[in-house]
């Protein structure tokens, strides 16, 4: 390797982020060091399981052991508060329960979640986050599981806890550990702050209660929406290919899987989409699931509007189109377009090209010959992110709609389910009968600082990096510790920069004990995978659980791969993939055998639901809770208008006039929109309302859930802020007079009194709407 040279600037730039980061650290652990900081959430009621004790440990994993936990408590399992619904028993098929609830949490002063990119915070809304929930239950009731798609960027393990706290709470041991999974869609322009981990933490710049509690409460509510409105229905299965809405953004990691491998597959991604068409008995739509492997990333990281992406567009277009009549997230039909093995595939096309010549980066370091990896970026099919996120959503949707019309395949069986939490940093796998390796502590490698095409590291780090740099390692090892010996062999040839498994101040930086899990519904089965599954880790993963699922009775199951479930790991590649060290690999926290360690695992669960031995199953060692994590970083202030204004004037009114397809804009004296997650006086930011004459009423034909309209919220100086909305005016809309409407609350601090949440609204002047100019 080159010997690098820094620059004056440069040399200054790293010295300031070094102080910058001691400082950081330091801070942080004198802070936030505290006795008594973990929980084993056992009084949560998570331990009424199926399943007993971990006294059998026939079946625990090879090499697993249990982080010493402190005693655990007597519990009694309280009354359910929501009665169970009478099942009605005499069918075939199964009872069928669908809920949507609002999830978005704050929408400004918080990180969003998935670039990591310093700066780009919320400042804004274009569309609502949902969680969306199906309950499925056999005839008698005696089985059941749920499975919710959620549009945030992943499920942490905290997120998971409390919700499975909720709903042991109000239902007793009818939803658990074991029967629920929870799935991110791993949209990347959604709040962050909801996790426990230190890294995850660091990136949100803190942890938010106030989106947390946001997100729980959506989540429990989804479940709780499907339980009530559940009814007998039957499930349809079908599968077809979505053919140019995706790319490998990997693609010289996966020419290192073996020739004979690749062999048997057309394409270096998965093109297949799997969907489930839900009906009542009479043949009435409920709802649809359906997994595709994609990055939701056509939105990129100059964005700073929370919004679901491309696959949160194909749900909204599949229930605008089943919910006549209704806004953008209301009505009874739900619509999940969930994640899988999305970890190396990406929606931008175009494929990765030089910004500043043009020509194409696509080689094993995505660098370029002027500017190197920064330069490097992929770009998606549309005219800029907004455009590209409909075309490919579009994609999906019509996929979807393609199957729904013509499946006919019934799902018919019994349910089951299998969990077992898991030590993932002390796994011993057996690669043979003869040789076992282990998987290591957590470690990220320097190419996780480069980034991907989809979105580069802020710093000058390349994919591919497969030896250190003294310089970084100087860096690292006095502000964050060196690795040992044992811990860098471990992960060869993955040079180390963040020895997260060796560094837990204030908290652990990364998970050791992580969820595996398996539902079954007849002979199609949902693999829960904690973290992204590149495409060659996926196949092989959906491979190995068919065969083991076939070697115990149940042949020709449909497996699909569940991503971004339960906890976050970050990325799972190949063995073969693992030695390329690109972005995938060096994010592949629990080293080079994590992909055979998950097979392992699975094989587990697997062969415990063919076989009916769930029961005798081993818990695994629970994951902590912790209590106290680091606040937020940006204070919350008081807000103020103008002298002379209140909050909701019009500081700049809209014309008189628009002709279709025009962009309506309108500015208002704003609050900070993080007080609407605290106080959810309005269910929206805005409205936009058509005058009818007939009725001489205003009737709402958008609200902030609709893909046409865009909240902005511009901060100012000492809680001055100005928010404003745009309506850009689609083909479809009618000739006539409208109005926008602005919903806000603002926070009121006065000297020696409590914080108050105060609502506000305000209405622009009417506009006319016109189909020619």
């Amino acid at each position: 390797m080159a010997k690098r040279t820094f620059s004056m600037l440069e040399a200054f730039l790293v010295f300031l982020l070094v102080m910058m980061t001691g400082i950081t650290v330091a801070l942080l652990t004198l802070l936030f060091i505290t006795s008594g900081t973990v929980e084993n959430h056992k009084d949560s009621g998570l331990l009424t399981t199926q399943s007993s004790p971990a006294t059998e440990g026939s079946m625990a994993p090879q090499g697993s052991t249990t982080l010493a936990q402190g005693p655990t408590p007597t519990l009694v399992s309280p009354t359910p508060s929501t009665p169970e619904p009478t099942l009605f028993q005499n069918f075939s098929g199964y009872h069928i329960g669908v809920g949507r609830a609002d999830c978005t949490g704050q929408v400004a002063d918080i990180n969003l979640m998935g670039y990591s990119k310093t700066g780009q915070t919320a400042q804004g809304l274009l569309t609502r986050l949902y969680s969306r929930a199906f309950v499925m239950a056999e005839p008698d009731g005696s089985n059941r599981v749920v499975f919710v798609s959620i549009d945030i960027g992943m499920v942490s393990q905290r997120l998971r806890l409390e919700v499975l706290n909720r709903l042991q709470s109000k239902y007793g041991s009818l939803y658990r550990r074991d029967n629920v999974i929870l799935s991110g869609t791993h949209t990347h322009s959604a709040p962050a702050g909801y996790f426990q981990y230190t890294v995850f933490v660091i990136a949100s710049e803190g942890f938010s209660n106030r989106t947390f509690e946001y997100m729980v409460t959506g989540i429990v509510k989804s479940i709780e929406i499907a339980h009530r409105n559940m009814k007998p229905g039957k499930i349809f299965i079908n599968k077809g290919n979505v053919d140019g809405a995706q790319i490998n953004r990997s693609p010289s990691s996966y020419l290192q899987n073996p020739v004979s491998e690749r062999a048997r597959y057309s394409s270096n991604t998965d093109k297949e989409m799997v969907l489930l068409k839900l009906v009542d008995l009479n043949g009435d739509d409920l709802g649809l699931i359906s997994w595709f492997a994609i990055h939701p990333v056509s939105m990129n990281n100059s964005n700073h509007l929370v919004n679901s992406d491309n696959v949160g567009y194909a749900s909204y277009l599949f229930e605008q189109e089943k919910n006549k009549g209704y806004l953008p997230g209301e009505g009874p039909y739900v619509a999940a377009f969930a994640s899988s093995n999305l970890g190396d595939v990406s929606p931008n096309i175009l494929g990765p090209h030089c910004i500043n010549t043009g020509e194409s980066c696509d080689n094993a370091n995505s660098s370029c010959p002027v500017g190197g990896p920064s330069m490097c970026i992929a770009m998606g099919p549309g005219e800029d992110m907004f455009d590209s996120t409909q075309i490919v959503g579009r994609m999906m949707y019509q996929k979807a709609k393609e199957l729904y019309a013509s499946t006919s395949q019934e799902v018919t069986g019994p349910l089951a389910a299998a969990h077992q939490w898991v030590n993932m940093t002390d796994v011993t796998v057996w690669l043979n009968s003869t040789h076992a390796a282990k998987t290591c502590k957590p470690a990220l490698g320097y190419s996780f600082a480069a980034g991907t095409i989809d979105g580069v590291g802020s710093l000058n780090f390349t994919q591919g990096t497969t030896v250190g740099d003294p310089f970084w390692d100087i860096i690292r090892d006095q502000i964050l510790g060196k690795p040992s010996e044992e811990l860098k062999e471990c992960h060869k040839p993955k040079p180390i920069l963040l020895p997260t498994g060796m560094m837990s101040k204030p908290h652990p930086w990364h998970p050791e004990i992580v969820d595996v899990q398996i539902i079954t519904l007849g002979s199609f089965a949902i693999t829960a995978i904690p973290g992204e599954f590149t495409t060659m880790s996926g196949r092989r993963l959906r491979q190995a659980v068919q065969e083991e699922f076939a070697a115990y009775g149940m042949p020709n199951m449909t497996v699909v791969i569940s991503g971004l479930c339960n906890v976050y790991t970050h990325y799972i590649t190949t063995y073969e993939e693992y030695q390329a060290q690109r972005y995938e690999a060096a994010s592949t926290i629990y080293g080079p055998h994590t992909l055979s360690a998950y097979i392992q695992l699975f094989r587990v669960l697997a062969k415990a639901i063919a076989t009916d031995t769930v029961a005798n199953l081993s818990r695994g060692p629970e994951p902590p809770f912790f209590q106290q994590l680091i606040t937020p970083l940006i204070p919350n202030i008081a807000d103020r208008a103008p002298i002379g204004k209140n909050f909701g004037d019009v500081l700049q009114p809209v014309k008189s006039t628009y002709t279709v397809g025009e962009v309506v804009e309108v500015i208002f004296v704003g609050a900070n929109p993080k007080n609407s997650a605290e106080n959810q006086t309005h269910q929206t930011f805005l409205t936009v309302e058509k005058y009818e004459a007939t009725s001489a009423t205003w009737q709402i034909v958008h609200n902030d859930a609709s893909w046409e309209t865009r909240f902005y919220w511009h901060k100012g100086l000492l809680g001055l802020s100005n928010a404003t909305i745009q309506w850009h005016i689609p083909d479809t809309a009618q000739p006539g007079i409208y109005r926008i409407r602005y919903f806000g609350h603002s926070r009121k601090q006065d000297l020696l009194k409590p914080t108050v949440i105060l609502s506000f609204e305000s209405t622009s002047s009417a506009f006319e709407v016109v189909t020619t100019s």
